[in-house]
């Protein structure tokens, strides 16, 4: 027995020691999204994957699995967890009534996998992204922006040569998008630093993203990189007021949403639309109407989960006015509110809302510099969210999770804050 014994130390400081590098490996990945999603724009999803793989290894590796497990039942017993929980399981109950079920399937599955990967990091306690992570982050940002702009400039000459996916300019919009929501994760902790270089470095970032959103053919992502901007002045300047207001505007937002084409349709003069024409405004308006007549032909339970992709083929194409009918083949309606209400109804759509609000009201202890970039990120995310994609897609989802686990758990302690870790938020 003497002979064994000392074998336990050097064992358990193996496993500490190969525990600490699959940290480093999980945190590395995440830093590398950006550039991940320059490669290939819907690669986000599988990074994040990677990454909670390497987290979840790591802290079993160093306490076993039943104390991350407690934490991850704990995060899913609060009620932004819940809220979540209960929209997916709601969401699978939906496609009892989808005309397509497995193609519902795998929407649900594009947005559960990165919900779960988040979670699992969270609980893993082992993600702590500090000032130097940060600086990480914020040189991945700019030299994938920098590499996109440049192939912009080129007119992706060097894809065309090498014959590489698609080799139009719209591409980049995704991993512009990603990096829009990881800047202010960046930004946030760059800027509670002291150091001058850090200073500076966050107005790099947020100089190098602003010019490719304006750059970019995704008029979203400049309505994105505006909102940001603003809500983070405002919310600096006048935190209380500025939460308030994002909350009744998000909870006035997810309860209008069938009816935002028919107030597009009477609050935008014709010459606005005629300003927007780039940004397809007047043909959002048109969409939104066509799919608000789908959501009120079943506003309880919806038409099923993943349902608007082929919606022109759903039964309840036929409640929609012949005029509209045509443009529910469009794929979305270019509104996550009101896609959630076109697939899971009222009874989804408020269990979003629970969601978002439940978020949203855990702010409200934060100080306004730590208040500002979460929520000035929420209601860049929701701007974005309400105007352009389809609301489950899985790259969208995955970079939504990374800033906000990145934001989470760079919480300084203080009111609000009780440990030190995102599996406490």
């Amino acid at each position: 027995m003497d002979m064994i014994a000392p074998s336990r130390p050097a064992s358990e400081a193996g496993r500490a020691s190969v525990s600490a590098r699959l940290a480093v490996l999980g945190g590395s990945l995440l830093v590398a999204l950006p550039l991940a999603m320059w490669v290939a724009n819907r690669s986000a999803p599988l990074v994040l994957a990677l990454s909670a793989l390497a987290f979840a290894a790591a802290c079993i590796l160093a306490e076993g699995w039943r104390a991350p497990a407690q934490r991850l039942l704990g995060l899913l017993r609060r009620p932004l967890g819940l809220a979540l929980g209960a929209f997916l399981l709601w969401s699978l109950v939906t496609l009892a009534w989808s005309h397509r079920p497995s193609s519902g399937f795998a929407a649900w599955g594009e947005l559960a996998l990165p919900l779960a990967c988040g979670a699992v990091i969270a609980a893993s306690g082992l993600f702590r992204p500090g000032p130097a992570m940060s600086r990480a982050l914020a040189a991945s940002i700019v030299v994938a922006v920098v590499l996109m702009l440049a192939e912009l400039a080129t007119s992706l000459s060097v894809r065309v040569m090498l014959d590489i996916g698609k080799q139009q300019g719209f591409i980049f919009n995704r991993p512009i998008l990603t990096c829009l929501m990881l800047s202010a994760a960046a930004v946030a902790v760059l800027r509670a630093g002291t150091h001058r270089r850090d200073a500076l470095l966050a107005a790099l970032v947020v100089l190098a993203v602003g010019w490719a959103c304006f750059r970019s053919e995704s008029g979203a992502a400049a309505l994105g990189f505006i909102l940001m901007t603003l809500v983070w002045v405002a919310a600096r300047l006048l935190p209380r007021l500025t939460l308030w207001s994002v909350m009744a505007g998000f909870a006035a937002t997810m309860a209008l949403a069938p009816m935002m084409g028919r107030f597009g349709d009477v609050a935008l003069p014709p010459a606005l639309h005629e300003r927007l024409a780039n940004s397809h405004s007047r043909d959002r308006v048109d969409i939104w109407l066509s799919f608000g007549e789908a959501a009120m032909a079943r506003p309880l339970l919806g038409a099923g989960f993943g349902t608007t992709p082929t919606l022109d083929r759903h039964p309840v194409a036929l409640a929609v006015s012949e005029p509209h009918r045509p443009l529910l083949a469009v794929g979305h309606p270019h509104n996550a509110p009101l896609q959630a209400w076109v697939e899971t109804g009222a009874i989804g759509a408020g269990l979003l809302a629970f969601a978002g609000l439940a978020f949203l009201s855990r702010l409200r202890p934060l100080r306004a510099q730590d208040l500002a970039p979460r929520l000035a990120l929420f209601s860049a995310a929701f701007g974005i969210a309400s105007v352009a994609h389809g609301a489950w897609q899985g790259w969208w989802i995955a970079a939504l999770t990374v800033a906000a686990l990145w934001l989470l758990a760079a919480l300084p302690p203080g009111p609000g804050r009780t440990g030190a870790s995102t599996a406490d938020l």
